[in-house]
């Protein structure tokens, strides 16, 4: 096989049996959730997330990414404080332990034994022969107020007592935006860091690095970089590209963001670094020998 020719089948998403496993996952939580006599009444959205709704997962990062989010309660901060009134204490009986104890009720009676709920954030369902990993999350909406305009997400309470917030719809609406401005070709240049990521790490070559890194990476890449006529150019291009532009330290302006636009893909917070991202387009380039 060529280079060009594994290159290409590394763009490629699941294949239509791990599609359906997927799918079948989602599924059977939805039906969890729904037959839970405790969220009756219950204003939930339960929906997909991540990779796999917005279809750059491949075959090792199969897992899918569930969102159950409960809409009657919004909790919200804003950039500049006093702009609007403080919310009323909220008194109700879904409380983040609430929410998230009826969710593990949920998943048991559906998935007795495969259901592992020692992580702070999500709980997760092991796969078997039929389905895949999947990591449900419960969630509250959220609202972050701005000088001139607002955003809308979700916040997840881990059991620590500690806090994240999430922008999953901005996710997917900028995943689409750049797929379709690229040719359809982003979420197959996604699809193959990923790979690639996968093979060094498996191979001892590079160290592992989160996916979903992986894909910011390739989302910061110039639409331009997706334009080559063959994968080989197009990866030679966004490998150039990041290694290039994470040279130093992050700048004051200019910077990278991750896909939903709403953080800066490198701060104090995230799991990478400017080096990793350098040092992985580094490794990638060798590993396919290019000059």
């Amino acid at each position: 096989m060529s280079l060009e020719d594994k290159l290409t089948a590394w763009t490629k998403p699941s294949s239509d049996t791990e599609q359906d496993k997927q799918d079948r996952t989602e599924r059977m939580i939805c039906q969890a959730i729904d037959s839970h006599v405790a969220f009756n009444n219950c204003s939930l959205k339960v929906y997909a997330k991540g990779s796999y709704a917005n279809n750059t997962n491949v075959r090792s990062d199969s897992d899918v990414d569930i969102a159950v989010e409960y809409t009657d309660v919004q909790y919200w901060e804003e950039s500049e404080k006093g702009n609007y009134p403080p919310s009323e204490p909220y008194e109700g009986i879904w409380t983040p332990a609430k929410l998230r104890a009826e969710l593990l009720a949920a998943m048991n009676a559906k998935f007795p034994g495969q259901v592992d709920s020692s992580g702070s954030t999500a709980i997760q369902i092991n796969s078997n022969s039929a389905r895949v990993d999947a990591d449900v999350v419960p969630c509250f909406s959220y609202r972050y107020y701005m000088k001139y305009e607002s955003r809308d997400g979700t916040k997840i309470f881990k059991t620590d007592g500690s806090s994240i917030v999430n922008y999953p719809a901005q996710q997917l609406e900028n995943g689409k935006a750049k797929n379709t401005r690229t040719g359809y070709a982003y979420k197959k240049g996604a699809r193959l860091l990923k790979r690639i990521e996968n093979a060094m790490a498996e191979d001892g070559t590079f160290r592992e690095l989160p996916s979903f890194f992986m894909e910011c990476l390739a989302y910061n890449c110039p639409d331009d970089a997706f334009a080559h006529p063959t994968w080989t150019e197009c990866l030679r291009a966004m490998l150039f590209h990041i290694w290039d532009n994470l040279q130093g330290d992050e700048p004051t302006s200019g910077r990278w963001m991750e896909v939903n636009e709403c953080f800066f893909l490198f701060n104090s917070n995230q799991k990478w670094t400017r080096s990793d991202g350098r040092e992985f387009a580094k490794a990638a380039w060798n590993y396919f020998g290019f000059k």
